[in-house]
């Protein structure tokens, strides 16, 4: 339950990022994504890949897949239910 000045409808946004091989030693990328509800933040992470990609784009793919997963968290969390 959330209180909203206003009475308006919950509005949830999502923005993902990710840094190729921002670690000179091991070659791995940096994932980082937040959400926003109603313009304050509910959730963020920011974190290193698991895996070495070989490109800027896999390292965004990877990034934007970690964040689509907590996305999907948080509609279907009963506590938070965007979007239910």
């Amino acid at each position: 339950m959330f209180l909203i000045y206003g009475g308006g409808e919950l509005i949830l946004e999502g923005y993902s990022d990710a840094s190729f091989q921002s670690d000179d030693d091991d070659a791995k990328s940096q994932s980082s994504f937040v959400f926003k509800l109603n313009g304050g933040v509910v959730a963020w992470k920011s974190s290193k890949q698991d895996t070495t990609t070989d490109s800027h784009t896999k390292a965004e793919y990877i990034a934007a897949s970690e964040a689509a997963k907590e996305a999907v968290w948080m509609k279907l969390h009963p506590r938070v239910g965007c979007g239910t």
